[in-house]
């Protein structure tokens, strides 16, 4: 990112008569060291008729010195220079190693050299104390100048001063406030007295504002500006002049352009010069420009670029609508934390000790925007092979008919805020919930750890440890033992009600609604208590259900799902499920109103009723209300005795730390708590799912009691609508509900961006060299419809077909909004990135779904398309899951959950800005529109290895998407190339430019495949890992005469290929940029630093160059990643030099010029061939 700012400085003085100027000097010029790029500069100087000499001064300060040989009225000095205000870090120097600690001496050279600024006003009184008061003990030397720097702006107070001339110390001391120039004069005098030498500077200081608002404190500037400013320098061996400015306590930046520095500050004023007697009237104006802006991810799009893309996506939505396309949009976007960006948890882990706290919060703000009448589930999510433990899954429930399916939200217990719930609260709820449910609370049963596994394990423990410190290699059997021992084995950890639902209408006395019917019953175990399975999930997953009595597989109650492309009903009225709430109200346990939910089958075959004790009977044998219960009637099955009937789900409730779910090393840190948790039991129906939420809230309510809910989430169905926040390695991920329009669509994404950056989480990360990336975790999108049947993809296969076949055809739309990490074995490869044959079998397929269109017309099976294209979506190990496409919940066979009619686009990266997400999503919903009305027919193209050489260099892919854009416009859609300027920007950053002899050099990052390599054996098994020593760079040369001119890298001359613009060429450059233990070719070097020249074969000399640096020149191997992207940028900038081409006499094998690199790659420079 860069952008150019013209300053513009005038200072007009109007005498009231004729005066003659004496010689004047003017300091208004960039000092030689300003470490910001000036690309122009210009003094206008009035009345015209002067002479001027440039001069420098004995500090090597640029002067100009005027002589005005006619008198004047007038003495006018306009000051305007555009500078390339570029990040850089002020405290990336280095130090000699003398001067590392503070305090230190300079050489006697370095003093001789040094003296004009080492010396010293005398002591005054303020001055003399307030030396005492500055902390010279020994430390890093940067630490003292930062401590020095902050205390002096934090005790004077900046004013601004009309007064000319500049303080004492000691009457800024005494005043405590001053201007700039008397900060920065205190500042140099105090470095003096405490022996280093410090030097006075005046000069421009501009602000921008910044595209970003800070969350930590001050944002600084809300106007752009620029004033004549002062600070101070302060000279450091080994990193030279380093700038402190005293008025704000920061080093000096970019935006401080020095003019003058001088050892004191009467030499470096601005314009000197004497002038005959008269009334003067003085001006002054200055103003700063932003006169180019390249195109960055902090701020995508000018007011009147995004008015446009809105107004296209009105247009897009009104198209969709008027076709009958029912599209539907959700996506994946993930996150990671702002304030710990090396934790293994925001880079490598899927879980860690604080993603879940940042999730809990996040899902907070979100509930708030979007779960009006909802509530929160916190269950459990994916389990991956090598993970001891699922992972968690927070989610936010609320109906689609805007019906609220929870009333009172503060009945949710944040985990976040430490409570005190005990077992004996957690008894007293399972008893109200059954006695609400109108069930028998005799058959609760207390849950139990496993004493005699445990038992067990200590005395397989190491002679000299205890539990409580058993120093075992697994963390979580160390924290289990620790936390079983303490609690004590007999402690109760929840208690647990079974319970199940029964088809069936209404018994008598209860509302004439056709439901189900809550039963309980009694569970049988060999032992007298319920010991729980050993483990650290909720004591739901850890029930022993296998020890329940066995019943045959003809009799199980298998729990079958709902087919999601079945009718269903509107739910009921939220008022009428709370009047079925009051018919089970507490009251007589044996009371034969049973409880009612949902709409279940009709018939009075079906009719049943409760007799409290678990069974059923039927009309036949019913009891009367009140009747005493046949004793004996509940036993325990017989040998061999299926156990038909009996409950095998339950509900429970257990007391529960929350630090438990953050893993072994959180669960011992910050305050013990302990919360209120509610297992809900797998149902089938969402009808059944409510009612017994009902419950679960009027029993919350009844009690005064904050509850978590956990265990399985309610079946999902479109009656329902669902935003989930999971965690994945490195990243938050949130599964954010489907928009139906495009409104709906633009302020989902802009409010969930703005909601993670509140929560202190970011969409982008950063590469320890600088490079700019997403977040790691992908943006995937999802498209469908609000009900499988609405689908489009499964309504119109050749709607999916023209979507595949237009991506193949165009490798823009794969690799500009891609990660880093791309290939056959990346998460999202392309068809043809597989096997050598997939894009013939492709073919077939498509024809097979064009075949079937013509036999079956608008009757397509909606099986069809994942029979179809099943297991060419694949990636080279058969995972249908990676694949550019994914049709995984398309209409898999597989469950309920796969045949929802969605498609996954997981190509995308996360972009940093919510806007840049949005323009994605428009050109997805375009191209939907456009192959809904016409399904695009063009061959596929066989790029071959054409696809890893030209289409990972950014200007290809540029003319590729260039050509996406041009269809879109012809086929009626505005699409401005711009709008993705900043997504080429982040994808393919520049790494710099140079110029020399008309001839300009354009370096960008290109993109790299990173293959996975052969299996290894490591500690904990076989591993294989990924050749990331490889990294490409694009080099495009413009004004090139290639008869005359070649360029060269590291002295191979470059494959240049035209790009069809007259004197521009292209090629890239493959080299290895580091040599990690793990590699394709261990025996080849790092090639870096790469070296550019423009070499002129006819005089055999480089006319000038650059280098590009792989890591830090100066050695400083950055072992953290960046704060944030100032520093990312000084990083990458720091890299990249405007020399250092080749000297002397330079010879450039013939047969090597014009050549291309390989057969296979003729557009890539492979130094490892060289």
């Amino acid at each position: 990112m860069s952008i150019h700012a013209a300053l513009n400085h005038v200072t007009h003085y109007r005498y009231d008569r004729p005066v003659q100027l004496g010689p004047q000097v003017i300091r208004l010029r960039p000092a030689p060291h300003c470490r910001s790029n000036i690309i122009s500069y210009s003094l206008k100087v009035e009345p015209a008729h002067h002479f001027i000499n440039w001069q420098q001064d004995p500090f090597a300060n640029y002067l100009a010195r005027l002589v005005f040989p006619e008198k004047t009225t007038e003495f006018k000095v306009t000051v305007d220079l555009v500078v390339e205000m570029s990040v850089y870090n002020p405290f990336d120097f280095f130090l000699e190693p003398q001067a590392e600690n503070f305090p230190f001496r300079y050489t006697e050279s370095q003093e001789r050299e040094l003296a004009p600024y080492l010396v010293t006003e005398k002591a005054t009184p303020l001055l003399k104390a307030y030396l005492a008061k500055i902390d010279r003990s020994e430390r890093r030397t940067i630490d003292f100048l930062v401590a020095i720097n902050q205390q002096v702006q934090q005790d004077i107070q900046y004013l601004i001063r009309m007064e000319p001339g500049v303080q004492t110390p000691e009457e800024t001391l005494k005043n405590a406030s001053g201007s700039c120039r008397d900060s920065g004069w205190l500042l140099v005098q105090l470095l003096r007295h405490c022996g280093l030498a410090a030097r006075f500077v005046s000069g421009y200081l501009i602000q921008l504002t910044p595209d970003v608002k800070s969350l930590d404190g001050p944002s600084g500037t809300t106007v752009d500006f620029t004033d004549l400013h002062a600070w101070c320098e302060v000279f450091l061996p080994g990193a030279g002049w380093i700038g402190l400015d005293a008025t704000s306590g920061l080093l000096a930046g970019e935006g401080h352009i020095p003019l003058a520095c001088t050892p004191q500050p009467s030499s470096a004023a601005p314009i000197e010069g004497a002038v005959d007697q008269a009334e003067v009237e003085f001006s002054h104006h200055m103003q700063v420009t932003r006169i180019y802006e390249s195109p960055r991810v902090t701020q995508p799009y000018t007011d009147a670029q995004w008015a446009a893309v809105l107004a296209l996506g009105e247009a897009v939505d009104r198209e969709l609508m008027a076709g009958d396309v029912r599209l539907t949009m959700g996506g994946e976007p993930t996150y990671v934390a702002t304030d710990d960006r090396d934790a293994a948890e925001w880079n490598t882990d899927a879980l860690g000790p604080t993603k879940r706290g940042y999730a809990t919060e996040l899902v907070h703000r979100l509930r708030a925007e979007y779960g009006q009448g909802g509530f929160l589930h916190f269950g459990q999510g994916k389990w991956y092979p090598g993970e001891q433990l699922p992972r968690w899954a927070l989610s936010i429930c609320w109906r689609a008919d805007g019906q609220p399916a929870w009333n009172n939200p503060a009945l949710f217990a944040d985990e976040r805020e430490p409570s005190h719930y005990t077992s004996e609260d957690a008894e007293r709820f399972t008893q109200r919930l059954a006695a609400r449910l109108n069930l028998s609370p005799r058959y609760i049963e207390p849950g139990y750890e496993d004493v005699w596994y445990y038992l067990w394990r200590e005395r397989r423990l190491p002679v000299n440890v205890d539990p409580f410190d058993s120093r075992l290699d697994d963390e979580l059997e160390r924290a289990r033992l620790r936390r079983v021992f303490e609690q004590k084995l007999d402690a109760v950890v929840g208690y647990v009600l079974p319970l199940q639902v029964n088809p069936g209408p209404g018994a008598a006395g209860a509302p004439r609604l056709s439901g189900s019917v809550w039963s309980t019953g009694p569970w049988f175990f060999r032992d007298e208590r319920m010991y729980l399975i050993p483990g650290d999930s909720p004591m739901g997953y850890r029930l022993p259900l296998d020890s329940l009595p066995w019943v045959s597989k003809a009799d199980y109650p298998y729990l079958i799902e709902q087919d999601p492309t079945a009718p269903r009903d509107a739910l009921p009225a939220a008022a009428m499920r709370q009047v079925r709430q009051a018919a089970g109200a507490p009251g007589d346990e044996r009371s034969a109103v049973p409880y009612l939910s949902g709409a279940g089958p009709q018939g009075e075959a079906a009719r049943v009723q409760q007799d409290g004790l678990g069974r059923f009977a039927t009309p036949g044998n019913a009891r009367e209300a009140g009747q005493p219960e046949p004793r004996g009637f509940v036993r325990p099955p017989g040998r061999f005795e299926s156990a038909q009937g009996h409950t095998r789900t339950a509900l429970c409730v257990e007391a529960r730390d929350p630090r438990r779910a953050n893993g072994p090393k959180a669960e011992t840190v910050g305050r013990k708590s302990c919360l209120l948790y509610v297992f809900m039991p797998p149902l089938a129906r969402l009808e059944d799912y409510l009612d017994l939420l009902a419950a679960v809230e009027g029993t919350a309510e009844e009690l005064g009691v904050k509850i978590v809910l956990e265990g399985y989430p309610p079946p999902r169905d479109a009656r329902l609508k669902l935003l989930q926040v999971t965690p994945d390695p490195g990243v938050i991920e949130v599964n954010i509900h489907p928009a139906h329009h495009w409104g709906e669509l633009v302020a989902h994404t802009e409010f969930l961006y703005n909601a993670a950056f509140e929560t202190r989480l970011s969409a982008e990360k950063f590469m320890t060299d600088g490079r700019h990336t997403g977040t790691g975790g992908g943006n995937h999108f999802v498209m469908g419809g609000a009900t499988p049947a609405d689908s489009p993809f499964l309504r119109k296969p050749e709607l999916l077909a023209s979507l595949i076949l237009y991506w193949h055809n165009h490798p823009s739309l794969s690799y500009l909004f891609s990660g880093m990490f791309i290939g056959p074995t990346s998460q999202a490869p392309r068809v043809d990135e597989a096997r050598n044959d997939q894009l013939y079998e492709l073919e077939i397929a498509l024809r097979e779904i064009r075949r079937n269109r013509e036999i079956h017309g608008q009757d397509m099976p909606p099986w069809l398309v994942d029979r179809t294209l099943r297991n060419i979506l694949i990636d080279v190990t058969g995972n249908t899951h990676r694949s550019e496409f994914c049709i995984d919940k398309m209409y898999s066979p597989d469950s309920a959950t796969g045949r929802l009619g969605l498609l996954e686009l997981r190509a995308f990266e996360m972009p940093p800005h919510a806007r840049m997400s949005i323009a994605q999503q428009l050109l997805l919903r375009a191209l939907v529109a456009r192959f809904w009305k016409a399904p695009y027919q063009a061959p596929a193209t066989r790029w071959g290895t054409e696809l890893h050489d030209r289409f990972l260099l950014p200007s290809f892919v540029k003319m590729d998407f260039n050509d996406v854009m041009t269809e879109m416009r012809e086929a009626g859609y505005a699409f401005d190339t711009s709008w993705f300027a900043p997504h080429f920007e982040f994808r393919f950053p520049l790494v710099g430019e140079v110029q020399s002899r008309g001839i300009e050099l354009t370096l960008r990052n290109a993109l790299e495949p990173w293959h996975v390599m052969g299996e290894e054996g490591a500690p904990g098994g076989t591993v294989r890992y990924v050749d990331s020593s490889l990294e490409r760079i694009e080099v495009r040369v413009t004004g090139l005469n290639e008869s005359r001119y070649v360029v060269t890298v590291n002295g191979q001359a470059l494959p240049l290929q035209p790009t069809g613009v007259a004197g521009e060429y292209v090629a890239g450059v493959r080299y290895k940029a580091w040599n990690p233990p793990s590699a394709l070719h261990p025996t080849i070097g790092v090639h870096a630093p790469l070296t550019f020249d423009i070499v002129d074969t006819w005089m055999k000399r480089s006319l000038g160059g650059c280098q590009y640096h792989v890591a830090h020149p100066g050695g400083r191997n950055y072992l953290t990643f960046p704060v944030n992207a100032y520093e990312a940028e000084s990083r990458r900038l720091a890299r990249f030099f405007r020399m250092g081409h080749t000297p002397g006499t330079l010879e450039v094998p013939p047969a090597t010029i014009h050549v291309p690199g390989s057969r296979e790659f003729p557009f890539t420079l492979d130094l490892r061939r060289s």
